[in-house]
């Protein structure tokens, strides 16, 4: 009688014939990891072309950037190979002195007064932005102490203002750089895991509420964001009226149609696009590659949260769950924010689009992110789930309103990898 072995469910899965890349490989998410590859050379001949200029004028050498990239995402890999293999519950003991740290350098920052284009957002002699380590950070810690008090998140006491008090010391802090966009992403991902741990609905509308009220604020007291909604406003009206970034954006576009005017024969890069190798990628990309390259870079970022939220239904715990659905939520926000503001559907906001855009700091964290997420991949399967853990997860993500009830599905149980012994 012979037996078979099951490895992650599917029977006798192929595997390397070399033990020690079979191990290395063990429970990676090979189509994530091809995504992000695709990512990677993308966007590297994206940022080629669309810097060479733009280095040449501000640096004296076209591949200063390009060459800075390179290093910053041999710098990336080797962080996120190393966070593959660091157990996530480590999290647990290390988070705290993380978010010490981060306060510390976002004081730093403010201290510092090293201003760049206008605003105070890195040291180090502009090399290193605290504001993009304070993002994943935040996630970091809002998972943990999430997943610590998820017994505790129906008392306002012990859920929502100590939550409301983390994201607005961080958020505050990035604020007064100021970096709008940075501040809005930690209190939007504070949100969206708190509705993702199992929070008080009401508690949730409380805080939307409160973050409308803070943001009309913010835009009414803020010159920059007075300015950028007043421009976001006019353009709406008339597109001819909207900002100067957002109307060469709209040129480039048009320039592109659908296929393109080819690799590194974008114009409006040489012509006035406000730096094309950060802020304005996404409009270099639509330009030489059209909207079906356009197209295709969304869907490899589709893709990619697809994979993401995949491993986060599959984690070992809901530890796990938050850690990666907030971390791929994240990446996806930041590309959807820097999208839709060259398409003038938002105020501008000035981020990153993840692994295109130029900038050490941004690429760094969303390959950390990655890292983390490839390992609650590879424990799949592993720990015990109980059901006092998985209640308040289950509520919000498996309520069935499509079929008109108002049930929830049992606790999910961790799919373990077994042993069958087939019929004689």
């Amino acid at each position: 009688m012979g037996t078979g072995t099951f490895v992650n469910e599917r029977p006798y899965a192929k595997q390397p014939n070399n033990p020690a890349a079979r191990n290395f490989l063990s429970g990676f998410d090979m189509p994530l990891l091809v995504s992000i590859v695709a990512l990677i050379v993308f966007g590297l001949a994206m940022l080629f072309s669309a810097s060479w200029d733009f280095s040449l004028g501000a640096y004296g050498d076209p591949m200063y950037m390009f060459n800075r990239q390179v290093t910053w995402l041999a710098l990336g890999l080797v962080v996120a190979i190393f966070l593959a293999f660091f157990d996530y519950h480590h999290w647990r003991k290390f988070v705290l002195p993380a978010m010490a740290l981060t306060v510390g350098l976002l004081m730093i920052v403010l201290l510092m007064n090293e201003i760049r284009f206008g605003a105070k957002r890195a040291i180090f002699d502009g090399s290193a932005q605290p504001s993009e380590l304070a993002k994943l950070v935040s996630i970091l810690y809002l998972s943990v102490w999430l997943y610590a008090k998820r017994q505790y998140l129906q008392d306002i006491s012990l859920g929502l203002i100590p939550l409301g008090i983390i994201l607005g010391v961080v958020g505050g802090l990035i604020y007064q750089q100021p970096d709008l966009s940075a501040a809005a992403t930690v209190l939007i991902m504070g949100g969206l895991l708190f509705f993702l741990a199992g929070g008080d609905l009401k508690q949730i509308g409380v805080l939307l509420i409160v973050a409308c009220v803070a943001a009309w604020v913010v835009s009414s007291v803020s010159a920059t964001g007075q300015q950028r909604v007043g421009d976001f406003l006019a353009g709406i009206k008339d597109p001819l009226q909207a900002s100067y970034h957002v109307r060469r954006s709209f040129e480039a576009i048009v320039n592109g149609g659908w296929f393109g005017v080819g690799l590194g024969q974008s114009q409006s890069k040489l012509t006035g696009l406000p730096v094309p190798p950060t802020d304005s990628v996404f409009a270099v990309v639509a330009e030489e590659l059209g909207l079906f390259g356009s197209v295709g870079l969304i869907a490899l970022y589709g893709f990619l949260v697809w994979r993401g939220l995949v491993i986060a239904r599959r984690a070992p715990d809901m530890l796990g769950t938050l850690l990666a659905s907030g971390l791929v939520t994240w990446i996806a926000f930041e590309a959807l924010l820097n999208m839709a503001v060259m398409v003038g559907l938002i105020p501008f906001a000035g981020n990153a689009l993840p692994f295109i855009s130029a900038g050490g700091s941004n690429l760094v964290a969303t390959l950390a992110a990655l890292g983390i997420i490839f390992n609650i991949s590879r424990q799949r399967g592993e720990g015990t789930i109980t059901d006092e853990e998985w209640r308040s997860y289950s509520a919000v993500a498996n309520l069935r309103w499509w079929n008109g009830r108002g049930s929830v599905s049992r606790a999910r149980r961790p799919q373990r990898a077994h042993r069958s012994t087939p019929k004689p």
